[in-house]
């Protein structure tokens, strides 16, 4: 039997980050040049039943069995096996690998979920469609970051730019001219799971307060939606600089951030702004083709440890 393997993109918040979890609507895209793979495949030397997992990036060699069900890897496989309702199968395998930076906010942990699930159903015979594999993702989501958005098993599982808002219908967004968009890593890893949690507890002390800000960032997203739609970048410019305000209000803004944020806009980025958790992680930048260059030699030169360069283009007509 052939190796099957399951891969799921990366992923950046464009706008509306942590006020998506209050109702507020966002935007994310699937980063392409980073990914998450779990190649799937049997293993003879064990009983049936028998599922051995090996994720090199974390040290894990280890038997399904004898991990915790609550460990995020144990519970995309358990998740998976449920929703496939089989009684009986072959021992196998699963290698995971990823190149997505961990605690940045690039969807690291929601993708090598996807990627599991993805690989575990089709080596099985029952390749599970896009809507199983981000609701199974998102249960495993709960246990990475407590109260999840949705956003990151939406756009990684689909694997499309998304307009998000809980409760409501998933809209996937038709782009109509490509924008350019460069990643800066601070190397600084803060868990989403931190970040949510201590804003929760702020929130809960003075919702007024928090509330106003998430608004005003729910609407930041709002006009957004066509603004990316159209590659209007002198609006999606002023719409990053205003929403990264806003965040640093929240207090998930940081010195690493500051510092790349400030360096991307000095070398010609029309917008910028931190992504993801907040605290450290990366930051996103808007730029055109021509500062492409500039702007990743700024970012380096300010401190990143990491930058990725990314596209987001019309889909072709099927």
């Amino acid at each position: 039997m052939a190796v099957i393997t399951g891969k799921a993109p990366g992923k950046i918040i464009l706008f509306g980050e942590h006020a998506v979890v209050y109702g507020q609507p966002a935007i994310a895209i699937p980063v392409a040049k980073v990914k998450a793979a779990a190649h799937v495949f049997p293993d003879f030397e064990f009983r049936t039943g028998e599922i051995h997992i090996q994720a090199g990036d974390i040290d894990m060699d280890t038997f399904l069995s004898e991990l915790d069900p609550q460990h995020p890897l144990a519970a995309a496989v358990n998740l998976t096996l449920a929703e496939l309702q089989l009684e009986h199968f072959p021992a196998f395998q699963v290698q995971i690998s990823s190149s997505i930076p961990i605690s940045a906010g690039m969807g690291s942990g929601a993708a090598i979920s996807a990627a599991v699930i993805r690989g575990v159903s089709a080596f099985l015979g029952r390749p599970l469609p896009d809507s199983t594999v981000s609701a199974l993702t998102y249960e495993v989501e709960k246990i990475h970051h407590g109260n999840p958005s949705g956003i990151d098993n939406n756009v990684i599982a689909y694997n499309k730019p998304v307009y998000y808002r809980r409760g409501q219908a998933l809209q996937f967004l038709q782009i109509e001219k490509e924008t350019h968009w460069v990643i800066g890593d601070t190397g600084e890893k803060t868990p989403t799971l931190d970040t949510v949690s201590d804003l929760g507890k702020r929130h809960a002390d003075n919702p007024r307060y928090y509330d106003e800000i998430f608004q005003k960032i729910g609407g930041i997203a709002q006009g957004a939606r066509r603004a990316l739609i159209e590659a209007d970048i002198k609006t999606l410019g002023q719409m990053l600089n205003e929403n990264q305000v806003l965040l640093t209000k929240l207090n998930l803004s940081c010195a690493s951030l500051d510092r790349l944020i400030q360096a991307a806009l000095n070398a010609g980025a029309e917008g910028a702004k931190l992504s993801g958790g907040g605290r450290g992680g990366n930051m996103i930048a808007l730029v055109s083709p021509s500062e492409m260059d500039p702007v990743e030699k700024a970012l380096y030169n300010a401190g990143a440890v990491n930058v990725i360069s990314t596209k987001l283009a019309r889909e072709p007509q099927s």
